[in-house]
């Protein structure tokens, strides 16, 4: 039974990263793409420690449990520290719709 779970992990995982590489293709400005990637590296690679853990061996699972730490800790961090960059260089939303609700123009703006 455990067997069919792990596969079954794996296969969610590899579902997960392969719409997020898609969307990261598709996405049209940095602040989609961004949260395409994120999302995806999250979800997928929990759903493949996951799928590690499954095994039963204690040592494995203590090293999935320490990659699934990292990821909660450093995707976010990771995430806006692009995002902010982004935001520092001058790069606009160019998704159909978007709202820019940042109150302040990046630094440089006015000098342009």
């Amino acid at each position: 039974m455990g067997a069919y779970l792990a596969d079954a992990l794996v296969v969610l995982g590899l579902f997960v990263m392969t719409v997020g590489v898609y969307g990261v293709v598709r996405m049209p400005d940095t602040y989609t793409r961004l949260h395409a990637a994120s999302k995806a590296v999250f979800l997928g690679v929990i759903s493949l420690c996951a799928s590690s853990a499954v095994t039963g061996n204690p040592d494995i699972i203590y090293r999935a449990i320490l990659i699934s730490a990292f990821l909660i800790v450093t995707t976010p961090i990771s995430s806006f520290v692009i995002a902010r960059s982004a935001l520092l260089r001058g790069e606009r939303m160019e998704t159909p719709g978007a709202l820019d609700e940042s109150d302040a123009e990046p630094p440089g703006a006015q000098d342009r």
